[in-house]
């Protein structure tokens, strides 16, 4: 039976430079994984094969042997849902299912095989998304759960052609283990642009002016419209756009303030607007721009009760999203005067009813979600999206992933030599474990001399998560996928930091991976170790807090001993 463990660690020290001349110490010298010569800071290379250890029923450990790759061939790029597409025989076959700019399509040809079908049936897309390792999609595509089903995990990377990602099933990508990237700065000044630019129209009935023209008719008494400047503008959703929008406003001679939950009050601060609650907003605003995303929160937000908390003869713009609208309420608010104008550019049901009376409201100002249509920001969204993609498909963390750590580019390429230590961290500590309850519960303690809001750990507690529970699921697991499946199989993972001296440029100077409440062995074969034996039986772990194995040997006609291997 194996020796239970309290809160075994399995820990290596960083160096600086991997590069350096002075050799590994006699401790690590001697157990079975030897230093790198790798660009990364320290790499673990098994060169011994051990057979699989016995399963234990809490995680049923299918590979026990399963090889700790090197830097080279498992680096933290690889874990996104990239399969490694330089040792691939093919290409990767990229799915475009709604229209994209050349140079974006130019960018995918140079990579894989594309196919460009468009006006997909969803029955039409679940039977070619099996064939696909990658799909492209503006807004009209639905992505739900069966399209994923249909993928049988084939499909490693969808790509969302803008920035709403409403229309992709981010929780069945996520238990799939398919990243989700969208293309949210390409576009973010056509949509500010079109909004301000529906925003003056509105004010000043130019569409409907334009209309009574084109009929014949000269009504300069009808379409006497408001002045912006001196207005106060509601900003709802201080985003991208939002920002931009403000940022326009106030150019404009408005006063801007705007509600955001998550939006940072010195970045409104510095553009001069005011971050409010939701219902000063709304009560105080002459005009109301909304920049929100749709979600379960937002869906609908804009109902009956929302129109009456409105100054009377208030004015609505909407270029982010038609279900954050009730527009049956809208109708009756515009009806009533509660409302005076609305200009809409997106609709709960796109392309709405022909005889929708919404869009057929004499003061309604509609356009066919134009937010992002400008030469430029089509081109840029297809760029983006396109280097989004391929960079997935190639194993590169994505800044843009929506299902995975949000790490900003500058900390990816800091951190990435250490993610790959932390991965195989985990991947060690699950080889360690035997019989017993399982892996149950982990904390993952970072030795650092920064401060912990300098400190994005974020990627190296998803790597652990993935080193942990790669070698003991049947299914693929990468870093969109590793919480969630570790919370479905009931493991906890926790994390601490502790404040250490250390040279400045080194974020991290070491990773412990604790297990607590499990077991330990290893099963090794006969192998050369520094003392002459014939055979070595089982290895236990006692208690520890140092990461040190004891092993016993045998030797004919003695009683075994311990041996400290480190």
């Amino acid at each position: 039976m194996a020796t239970p463990a309290t809160k075994p660690v399995f820990t290596l020290p960083f160096i600086a430079n991997s590069s350096s001349s002075s050799q590994p110490s006699t401790r690590y010298s001697r157990l079975p994984f030897r230093r790198s010569t790798t660009s990364t800071p320290v790499s673990l290379k098994r060169f011994r094969s051990y057979p699989s250890t016995p399963s234990h029923p809490s995680l049923p450990i299918k590979n026990a042997t399963k090889t700790i790759e090197s830097a080279e061939t498992s680096s933290v790029l690889s874990s996104v849902g990239g399969t490694g597409t330089s040792s691939r025989k093919t290409k990767p076959t990229i799915l475009v299912s709604e229209k994209l700019g050349e140079a974006g399509l130019e960018l995918l040809r140079n990579f894989g095989d594309v196919d460009c079908s468009y006006d997909l049936s969803q029955e039409d897309l679940c039977k070619k998304i099996a064939s696909c390792d990658a799909l492209i999609v503006r807004s009209g595509t639905k992505v739900t759960r069966q399209v994923f089903e249909a993928a049988k995990g084939k499909l490693k990377v969808v790509g969302r052609a803008g920035v709403g990602i409403d229309n992709v099933d981010l929780q069945a990508a996520t238990e799939f283990g398919c990243l989700v990237v969208n293309a949210p700065t390409a576009n973010t000044v056509a949509a500010a642009e079109h909004g301000i630019a529906l925003l003056a129209s509105m004010a000043r009935n130019v569409a409907q002016a334009d209309a009574s023209m084109k009929a014949g008719q000269w009504q300069r008494n009808k379409y006497v419209g408001v002045s912006l400047v001196g207005k106060t503008l509601a900003v709802m959703g201080f985003g991208k756009v939002g920002s931009e929008v403000a940022r326009r406003a106030k150019g404009l001679g408005m006063q801007v303030i705007a509600h955001d939950p998550y939006a940072p009050a010195d970045r409104a601060r510095a553009i001069g607007v005011e971050l409010v609650p939701f219902d000063q907003a709304i009560s105080a605003a002459d005009f109301i721009s909304l920049h929100m995303p749709l979600t379960p929160a937002t869906e609908k937000v804009f109902s009956d009760d929302t129109f009456e908390k409105m100054k009377k003869g208030a004015r609505i713009v909407n270029v982010a999203r038609g279900g954050v609208i009730d527009e049956d309420a809208l109708l009756r608010a515009l009806d009533s005067g509660k409302v005076a104008q609305a200009a809409l550019d997106v609709f709960a049901e796109e392309p709405p009813p022909k005889d929708s009376k919404l869009v057929q409201h004499e003061r309604v100002t509609v356009t066919p979600h134009l937010g992002a249509s400008t030469k430029e920001a089509q081109e840029g969204v297809a760029i983006e999206i396109a280097e989004a993609v391929v960079g997935a498909l190639k194993g590169e963390l994505a800044a843009t992933a929506v299902n995975a750590p949000m790490v900003p580019p500058e900390v990816l390429s800091e951190l990435a030599p250490y993610a790959v230590l932390a991965e195989k961290l985990g991947r060690l500590a699950v080889q360690l474990v035997a019989g017993g309850s399982g892996i149950t519960s982990t904390k993952v303690v970072y030795k650092s001399a920064r401060d912990p809001d300098d400190l994005d750990t974020r990627l190296l507690r998803a790597m652990v998560t993935k080193g942990i529970i790669e070698p003991i699921s049947d299914s693929f697991i990468n870093l969109v996928n590793a919480d969630f499946t570790a919370k479905k199989k009931g493991l906890r993972i926790s994390e601490e930091r502790v404040a250490v001296d250390a040279p400045p440029g080194l974020p991290v100077l070491s990773i412990q991976v604790r297990l607590s409440q499990c077991g330990f062995k290893i099963w090794k074969r006969c192998f050369r170790w520094r003392h002459k034996h014939r055979g070595w039986s089982e290895t236990r772990c006692p208690p520890f807090d140092t990461g040190r194995i004891v092993q016993r040997r045998r030797e004919p006609g003695r009683k075994s001993r311990p041996v400290q291997a480190g």
